[in-house]
């Protein structure tokens, strides 16, 4: 199998860790042009929005990261990720769910700030503290879900915890982590001894060294972030709208395909 992925990319972590959990061998490459969203050949034709991750398997081309693991749970359905009960299955789903939309998008509205300075001065401690009071809810969000269980599968590691992990690990690396001693911090260090995980968060790790440069990448256009749905909603509705409208202005912001 062949994995189009970046690093930091929390949809490609997800990915990662479950294909190392269920002992899958596979190559991994970072697409020319993917920041620009001009990336082609295999790639493009596999995943038409020029977005990763996406799996090659065979004949399989296979985009979108909640696509890709129920593929990998169908073809290769030990060990299971997934929970047996139905119930238990709807909730690890939703927890996905509300991670790769509303958690990302706070994590990434970050990222703007912090990595690609968007927001500078007043402006950027104004939207950072607002992604810190989001980021907590979120966070108080997910430790109901916890409770008192080990995982958020139950009993052992699944699908729901994978969904979870590159979220608030970037919160933890962003300064944003959750109290010593809180279950979410807790079960974080439970997380961080599983192999699967480890190694796919000392990539991330790796790649962060990477980003001192991002913010002259984007004003010298070799970067055009991507304001999908929910990140643009959270620039929106968090004080960016005037972000939104120099990032149209300097073409150093895009919209999904086919949109433009």
């Amino acid at each position: 199998m062949h994995l189009y992925e970046h690093p930091l990319s929390s949809y490609a972590q997800k990915v990662k860790i479950a294909l190392r959990e269920k002992g899958l061998q596979f190559t991994v490459e970072t697409p020319a042009g993917l920041g620009l969203g001009t990336a082609g050949g295999p790639f493009a034709e596999a995943s038409p929005r020029n977005e990763i991750p996406t799996l090659i398997d065979g004949e399989a081309r296979i985009f979108d990261s909640t696509i890709i693991l129920e593929y990998l749970e169908d073809k290769y359905p030990s060990p299971a990720l997934l929970p047996r009960d139905p119930a238990a299955r709807a909730e690890a789903r939703m927890i996905e769910d509300l991670c790769d939309t509303l958690y990302e998008a706070v994590n990434w509205g970050l990222s703007e700030i912090r990595w690609f300075k968007r927001a500078e001065g007043e402006q950027a401690e104004k939207m950072t503290a607002t992604a810190a009071r989001q980021t907590v809810e979120l966070q108080q969000w997910l430790a109901g879900k916890l409770g008192d269980k080990p995982w958020f599968n139950g009993d052992s590691f699944g699908w729901a915890d994978l969904s979870v992990a590159p979220y608030l690990n970037r919160s933890f690396h962003y300064g944003l982590g959750t109290p010593a001693g809180a279950s979410l911090t807790r079960w974080r260090d439970r997380l961080r001894e599983r192999p699967a995980v480890a190694a796919t968060f000392k990539e991330f790790e790796a790649a962060t060294a990477g980003m001192s440069a991002a913010a002259e990448r984007i004003a010298s256009g070799q970067i055009r972030r991507e304001y999908r749905d929910h990140r643009l909603e959270w620039m929106m509705k968090s004080g960016g709208i005037q972000i939104v409208l120099d990032g149209l202005a300097k073409n150093n912001i895009r919209f999904t395909w086919p949109l433009g």
